[in-house]
This record gives C-alpha cells, structure tokens and sequence, in this order.
C-alpha cells in the first residue's frame, strides 16, 4: 500500500474553491496518495489585518508537510500589502518557477500548433523584492537586486531541468545591452553554467528581439530561462500564444519545499458560477504528483484531461463550435476527465510524464559565487543623490565642490542617470532628485565619506541617499552615467 504524502492546500479566493474542488475530486479518482491539511489565506485573512496574507501558525503547516497546492488569491490593492505569492515564494525559498507552455491544438485555438516551450523563471529577486522609495516630490525608486548565488541558483536549475525532461537547448533572455552590471551578471552566470552542459545547446537572447522572435516562432525555443519581471511577463505572453493563460500551471521549487498553482488569478467576476476550467490548478497538481513521486498518477490523469480535450468536452473560455461537442462549467469538466481516466488519447500525443523529472538537483553547489567572493573589494568614491528642487545645477555644483577635500573630488552630477554637469544641457528634462559623484582620492572607508556627508549638510546639500562606489579586482562595480 502506497504511504499517504501529505500536503497543505488553500482554497483561495474567486473562483479558487470551485476549481480547487475540482482538481481535488480528480486527484482522488486516480488513487493520488496524498493527506490534504487545509489552511486559510487569502482576501479573508487580509480583512483580517494580517497585511501577508496568510495566518501565521499556517507556516509550521507549510514547513511540516513542504508541499503546498495554492488555489488563486484576491491581493487587495495599495495600502502596504505585500503579495502572498511573492511572500510564500521568498519566505520558504521557492526559487525556481516552472511554467510549461504547450499548444493542444487544434483543441484549443493558437497559432502556434507545435509550441512547446517551458519557462524558468527567477522567483526570488530582481524587482521582485518590492524595495521602493519615494525619495522626493519628484522621484519614486525601485531596486532591482539580481545576485550571483540568485542566477547562478536558477540557471542551473534550468540546465538541470532540460536534462532532466529530455530538453535540449536553453535560452537565456536578458537586457544587458542596457543593465550591464545587474542582467549582465545573468548573462555572465549563464555563459560560465552553460559551459558545464555541453550536451545541451545554449543561446543568449536580447529581450526584446528574443520575445518577438518567441511570439512568432516558439519553435525556435525549448527550455527559457529569465529573470523574475521577465519571466512573469514572458510566461503570460507565451501561455497565450499557445492557446491560454487559463489553462496554464505552475511549480515554485526550492530547496526544501515546493508550491504548485494555477499562473491565472482569482477571476471574481465569475465566482460562484460553475463555469471556471480548472485545467490550471489541474495542471498544476500534475507537476506536484511527480515531486512527490506519484508520476503513474500523474501520466493517468494527463492522459484522461487530453482525451476530455479531444473529445471536444471544453468550458466556455475554449469553447470553439468547429471542435467542441459539449459545453460543460468547472464540475462538469472534472466528471469528463474523471469518466476517461485510464483512457489515452488518440491524435494528441500521449502523457509524456515520467519519474526522471523528480531527479533534479535543486542544492547544486554555488562554485561561481563562491569564487567571486575572492575578488578584491575597493571602495573608490561615492555617489550622494541630492533633493534640489531647481534647474540651477550650476549652484548646486558650486554647493558640492564647496564639501571636497584632501579626499574626494567631484567628478560629475548627473540627474535620472544624465549627465547634466560640468556640461550642462538646457534641453533635458531635470527632476528634483540630482546625484553628485564623488571620486576619493585614493582609497576610502566609511569614516571618510561620513566626513564628506557631513560637510555636504553644512552647504545645505540636503542628500537622500548614498550609493558607495567599488572596484572589484580592478573592474568598476558602478556605471557610468550617460554622457560621463
């Protein structure tokens, strides 16, 4: 008798009981050996005044059983909510997200009948962190923080993945022309791990060019792995280009524990009506069943979902009058699938699921990053962002150069990345946030660029923030501003 896994499940918001329901009822049809813990997340627990979403005695139930199936959420909008996908993904480490995007056609409509493309997707860092400021009346930042042992982390899960599913090229989309030091470093990580799998082709796009070229011909594509807005963006893109978003799932891998959903939102507007397709959070629950190793349950239900496809018994979202005999709402369509399972279907291709994808190594060692902590760490300078609420930036400068010393010179100030002074340009557009740089001369510290601030403050330079500029081995660690 097969031991029972258990797992942790949330019902959700929206439409998120009915399709849960649906998939569970499924999941049970084909024997799937697993012990449900329920726990409440969600809308409910956000009116609750608990801003992530989730109660906090729900964690121990995540850390117990490290499977979590996750219907979709209601996220409130504004007023410091923090999302709970973003929340639970960082929170236990999830950071690989996985998310197949296949054409069933001519079942499902798409104009691309042979897509095959899975995208792997960064889940932990880069804009995601939702590290934001408003730092002026003028200016709002963002950070984007992208890590060596973050894109080392997921670059070598993508790899592992194409083996593992028997894949045989990555992509890899950045724009570096543009970010040279933060999707550079993607780029560079990428370069050295692929190098690692010489059975498997690699290919670096810019992501523009590589998304249009995506758009028009997937087949160019095979496994795609990004960084996390990209990969967000990208998946959504070509989820629909293979017949919809609707129908897409996906697993959130990490170390130790893993969480499967549905990439689709809560859909409100049609809650309560039974006529939402669970083919996302079924989809997703697929990919769960094979990491916990119940891939011949897996494959059954596969199988059984194509063979409802192609018996043209579809909900309203893919109903299509040339291809479909039956227009059935969400519990209709898990009876379909149900009624088939042991059934194969006959012009799609059969469940290609199988054991080896359970093998991926997701603690490969992190030998890149552990090198770069080698480098030679210099600090060289300081860039000092100012609040000045003028165009005048001669009189900022002459503010500026009033605080240098035996230590630092100003070598440029530049406003929203522009170089406005020593040349300065009327034509540009200046906001009320400008950012002076800073060159030591020779090595500096802390101490010494306390000293720089507190002088700046003495000619009334109100600065907001500071960015320390260092030299790695030699190499700048900071870019140039446009026109520096």
């Amino acid at each position: 008798m097969t031991t029972s896994t258990p797992i942790t499940v949330a019902y959700g918001d929206g439409i998120g009981p009915e399709i849960m329901t649906a998939t569970l009822a499924i999941l049970k049809a084909a024997g799937a050996a697993i012990d449900i813990h329920t726990i409440e997340i969600g809308e409910k627990i956000y009116k609750q005044g608990i801003p992530g979403g989730i109660e906090p005695s729900a964690w121990q139930t995540l850390r117990d059983t490290q499977v979590f199936l996750k219907a979709p959420i209601t996220t409130p909008q504004g007023g410091g909510v923090k999302s709970l996908n973003v929340t639970v993904r960082k929170t236990l480490g999830l950071y690989a997200n996985v998310r197949p995007c296949i054409a069933y056609s001519p079942f499902v409509k798409t104009k691309h009948p042979d897509m095959d493309v899975v995208i792997v997707r960064e889940n932990e860092e880069g804009l995601y962190g939702g590290i934001e400021h408003r730092q002026t009346h003028d200016v709002f930042q963002c950070l984007k923080l992208n890590t060596f042992p973050g894109c080392e982390h997921i670059i070598r899960y993508a790899f592992e993945y194409a083996r593992a599913n028997n894949r045989k090229k990555v992509s890899c989309f950045t724009k570096d022309n543009i970010l040279k030091l933060t999707d550079g470093l993607f780029h560079k990580v990428f370069e050295a791990v692929a190098a690692e799998y010489p059975d498997l082709e690699n290919e670096h796009w810019i992501i523009d060019i590589g998304t249009a070229k995506l758009a028009s011909e997937p087949e160019m594509f095979d496994v795609v792995v990004l960084a996390n807005l990209y990969g967000d963006i990208l998946s959504d893109v070509a989820l629909e280009l293979a017949g919809s978003v609707g129908m897409g799932g996906s697993s959130n891998i990490g170390e130790q524990c893993a969480m499967f959903e549905a990439i689709h939102g809560s859909a409100p507007m049609i809650a309560g009506q039974d006529i939402a397709n669970p083919s996302g959070l079924l989809s997703g629950a697929l990919m769960m069943l094979v990491h916990i190793g119940q891939a011949d349950v897996a494959r059954k239900i596969h199988n059984a979902w194509l063979k409802t496809l192609e018996d043209g018994i579809h909900t309203a979202d893919i109903y299509n009058p040339d291809f479909s005999q039956a227009q059935v709402g969400t519990a209709g369509f898990a009876n379909a699938v149900i009624e088939r399972l042991g059934q194969q279907p006959e012009r799609l291709s059969p469940s290609t699921i199988s054991e080896s994808a359970k093998q991926i190594d997701t603690k490969q060692p992190l030998s890149l990053s552990a090198k770069a902590r080698e480098a030679e760490r210099v600090c060289v300078g300081v860039d000092v962002f100012a609040y000045f609420p003028s165009e005048d930036v001669a009189t900022l400068a002459a503010q500026m150069q009033q605080a240098e010393g035996d230590d630092f010179t100003l070598g440029a100030i530049t406003n929203r990345g522009l170089k406005v002074w020593p040349d300065v340009f009327t034509e540009a557009l200046c906001v009320d946030q400008y950012c002076g740089r800073f060159k030591a001369k020779g090595e500096t510290d802390s101490a010494a660029i306390t000293g720089l601030l507190k002088r700046l403050s003495e000619q009334s330079v109100e600065f907001v923030k500071i960015e320390n500029l260092y030299e790695f081995d030699g190499e700048p660690g900071y870019s140039a501003g446009q026109g520096e």
